[in-house]
């Protein structure tokens, strides 16, 4: 998850936007006369489950918190980001300058090669290593996959790496990287104690950083190395240093939670296996799987938490463009168990693996009585999102055809459903009885395909530069596309244009960036693109309209303009596909 994305996640927009305004509740959303003008009459609404707001008045204007914050506070998105960070209790990184960032990686890195060395040999060496010793031989894990891991341990000492690096390096540099912890006194220690030790490397085997983990049951059971200049875990592969010539030979990448999963792959020859280590698998280490193979497998284990995850993937499908499939695990058991139980049963269920949008019509279908009109209902809500994000035509008439089936109707009843209710995924109940928030979850509520698709297209191709500048920027919803698509407008090349947006911006640019845009047909995926922004946002505002228009407080004249423009819409599609033209 991005940093933009987990300030949204962790903000509420109701409780920021009240701080402003008395909030009225209408319905599931909120009134308020506008904050950006004088009327007598509230044309001001807040709407909770899409955490966007929108004022029907003079503003005609819109977006999400971010936007609001940058329009009431007159804040450029940076500061806006970074007040809404602050006041969530995120820390933003700082985005070092290239210049001087080479010098400080490589010192880094350096001091890292050096805790791993220390780490390793106390494991191998030290009486206070017993327990870790035995503990790894239970697990089944031989010399040699302790080496080429390059496992350690900490002792239970506050200060016996400190000491042992303060040799070579000065305190401000260890602590810098992450290996010491600073007491409100000033005084520091080591951050890891008593502590099994994994080495993280990146792809070229570089050390960045560590993962820690208790042999007792003390909590937390496991630690990491904080944010460095070369280590982020959200951007991070555990694994991908041994992994990666296997995925590029077998092209496909197995992606895992956890550390022992990566290891007793390899250790049993699937050498094809990274981590995420975590749930949260996020789209940056999808983009990195996706210069290796686009075959990516998620093996996560078989909870709640890691369903929940797998759901959330679906959106780097069509953003990425990438085959995403899930293997089903056995219920409570992870990689780590399979494949130490027998590895014929681990093939077996990765050649099983779902396509991860087949994955949420078997979790919806599972959860819901589909027997019952309102589970139906419900299953379109959960389902429809996701269908409608599909760019690819074909795949997205199977999905409709798929998604009629489930419920047991016809197809254009799907299709009217997904078009004039652009539905929103609201949470249900897994089988397990834990809530699948689906409302919650980042990539199906904070990303918008459409929007990133639109951005890659128009980075690879600067000439549409002209033609976009009849492109409203309210046609991007999150406030981080609009900010990237207006300095784009502005920017003569990419250096100018990484200039002028904020450093916190510049590592979505690269994702933007570093997507797949087929070369033929440019013209027309580009006046595709710019209808489907036109008619995501317009259909956006009738749903929202439809809200004002409930309370008796939608003028007319609104009513009338979305009518004509969802009209012209219609009238466009049907011409191109050869439909009977203008309907009145």
């Amino acid at each position: 998850m991005s940093i933009i994305d987990d300030v949204k996640q962790k903000t509420d927009i109701v409780e920021v936007i009240s701080q402003y305004v008395t909030l009225k509740k209408s319905g599931r959303n909120f009134s308020a006369p506008c904050p950006f003008h004088s009327e007598r009459n509230p044309s001001f609404f807040v709407y909770p489950e899409g955490q966007s707001w929108h004022c029907f008045g003079a503003c005609n204007t819109g977006g999400d918190v971010l936007s609001f914050v940058m329009k009431k506070e007159n804040m450029d998105f940076g500061e806006a980001l970074r007040h809404l960070a602050a006041r969530a209790g995120i820390e933003v990184p700082t985005r070092v300058q290239p210049d001087t960032r080479k010098d400080e990686k490589d010192r880094i890195f350096q001091i890292n090669s050096a805790a791993a060395l220390y780490f390793h040999n106390l494991l191998l060496n030290s009486p206070g290593a017993e327990n870790a010793r035995k503990y790894l031989e239970k697990r089944g894990l031989n010399e040699k996959t302790v080496s080429d891991f390059q496992l350690g341990f900490a002792l239970n000492s506050w200060e016996g790496l400190k000491e042992h690096l303060e040799r070579e390096y000065t305190e401000r540099e260890i602590l810098e990287d992450g290996l010491l912890v600073e007491s409100d006194d000033g005084r520091t220690h080591d951050r890891f104690r008593n502590r099994l030790i994994f080495t993280i490397c990146d792809n070229r085997g570089r050390i960045t950083g560590f993962g820690a983990r208790v042999l007792d049951d003390s909590l937390p059971k496991y630690v990491n190395s904080p944010q460095t200049l070369v280590f982020d875990k959200s951007g991070t592969l555990y694994g991908i240093n041994l992994a990666a010539q296997a995925i590029r030979q077998k092209n496909q990448a197995v992606l895992v939670e956890g550390y022992m999963d990566v290891i007793t792959a390899h250790q049993n020859g699937i050498t094809n296996v990274v981590a995420s280590m975590g749930t949260a698998v996020t789209e940056r280490q999808v983009n990195d799987l996706k210069k290796l193979t686009k075959n990516i497998l998620l093996a996560l284990d078989a909870d709640t938490a890691g369903e929940e995850a797998m759901l959330r993937c679906v959106g780097y499908e069509n953003s990425l463009d990438i085959e995403l499939k899930v293997v089903i695990l056995p219920e409570g058991q992870d990689p780590d168990n399979v494949i130490r139980e027998d590895t014929g049963k681990w093939y077996a269920l990765l050649d099983k693996a779902l396509p991860v949008m087949d994955f949420i019509f078997t979790v919806v279908g599972n959860d819901l009585d589909l027997t019952r009109a309102s589970d139906k209902q419900e299953a379109v809500e959960h389902i429809g999102p996701h269908v409608v994000a599909i760019p690819n035509p074909v795949r997205r008439a199977h999905y409709v055809q798929k998604l009629a089936r489930l419920v047991g109707t016809d197809e254009r009843t799907i299709e009217a459903t997904l078009r004039v209710k652009k539905v929103t995924p609201v949470s249900a109940k897994s089988k397990r009885g834990q809530p699948v928030r689906f409302s919650r979850s980042p990539q199906i509520l904070w990303s918008r395909p459409i929007e990133e698709q639109f951005l890659a297209l128009l980075l690879k191709h600067p000439e549409f530069k002209e033609r976009s500048a009849g492109v409203p920027a309210e046609y991007l919803e999150n406030s981080e596309n609009r900010e990237i698509f207006v300095a784009w407008q502005q920017s003569p090349d990419e250096e100018a244009l990484k200039e002028k947006l904020d450093e916190i911006l510049l590592d979505y640019l690269d994702i933007l960036s570093s997507k797949n845009i087929l070369a033929t047909k440019v013209n027309e995926r580009y006046n595709e693109y710019v209808l489907r922004l036109k008619e995501d946002h317009l259909r956006s505002l009738a749903r929202k309209g439809e809200t004002v228009k409930t309370a008796g407080e939608f003028p007319g004249e609104k009513d009338i303009e979305l009518t004509d423009n969802l009209r012209e819409i219609f009238n466009i599609r049907a011409r191109r596909e050869g439909g009977k033209g203008d309907r009145k």
